[in-house]
């Protein structure tokens, strides 16, 4: 069989809870960035809207390239998570 996450060079196992941090009081306990007020959901949003990472790392001059693919991973995990849940 072949491991389609070699194959296309995906790495699996993004360690994206260092990049990644929820704090009860920041932004609602919404997953954010390295701390900053930055949402993952905002992250995404931008980026299903058509602006490339260079447009959402110029609109947010703290972001760095990791921290896009640290929301990338964890919207992936997040949904792998949500489908491998047992079903009532």
């Amino acid at each position: 069989m072949i491991d389609r996450n070699h194959r296309w060079g995906i790495s699996s196992c993004m360690d994206y809870q260092r990049r990644i941090t929820i704090e009860p009081g920041k932004r609602g306990g919404k997953p954010c960035i390295r701390g900053f007020r930055i949402t993952v959901y905002e992250v995404l949003d931008y980026l299903a809207s058509g602006m490339s990472e260079a447009q959402v790392l110029a609109d947010f001059p703290g972001l760095e390239p990791e921290d896009i693919r640290a929301v990338l991973a964890f919207a992936a995990d997040r949904e792998r998570k949500l489908f491998d849940a047992p079903s009532p």
